[in-house]
């Protein structure tokens, strides 16, 4: 083999190692700050490459924090005023990597969609359905619309919630891997 086609041999493996690793995604998953957001939550994002929030962020400044740190995609919530809505919609869907994904705050879950979710899951289901609102973590298969349901329960210290909760996980081409359920303590425990 010639050094021309050598050359043309490694260029081709290095093209493919380099677009293989673009094709995952780690992503960091909250909900419900209400405007509290400790150095632990930031710790445990730092390691993502986006941050997604499901609505009820709380005020401009926690949008500002996460948005320095990684890109971050993310909806309002029914707490959330005037300021957060014009930059957060109520409804984001998207694309990442081959991962169709929607992200309502209010939405429910499978079985028990609020009626827009329900209304849009049942026109053109994604492969991801995330919500907050209910402080509830919950990661749930839904047969009926062949999707993967995740709430990350509530990640501030307004609410009824025990515990703070985030959750990673890793988007590698079409599947959703490596989930990880972080739990960030009691909410009256404030640990930095």
């Amino acid at each position: 083999m010639s050094i021309a086609g050598n050359l043309s041999f490694f260029n081709l493996i290095f093209k493919w190692l380099f677009l293989n690793l673009d094709d995952m995604k780690r992503i960091g998953l909250l909900s419900d700050t209400h405007g509290y957001l400790d150095g632990r939550i930031l710790t445990y994002l730092e390691e993502c490459d986006e941050i997604w929030h499901a609505g009820d962020i709380g005020n401009l400044e926690i949008a500002q924090q996460l948005s320095v740190l990684k890109p971050l995609r993310a909806v309002s919530g029914n707490i959330d005023g005037t300021e957060l809505r014009q930059d957060y919609p109520v409804r984001l869907r998207f694309r990442c990597e081959q991962v169709e994904v929607l992200i309502i705050h209010i939405g429910g879950y499978p079985g028990h969609y609020a009626p827009e979710a329900r209304k849009e899951i049942s026109s053109s289901a994604p492969k991801l359905f995330i919500s907050g609102h209910s402080h509830i973590l919950k990661v749930v298969y839904d047969q009926k619309y062949q999707l993967l349901h995740i709430n990350p329960g509530a990640a501030g210290i307004q609410g009824f919630h025990q515990i703070r909760t985030l959750i990673r996980f890793t988007i590698d081409k079409d599947l959703i891997k490596d989930l990880e359920v972080i739990e960030l303590g009691r909410k009256g425990i404030i640990s930095m």
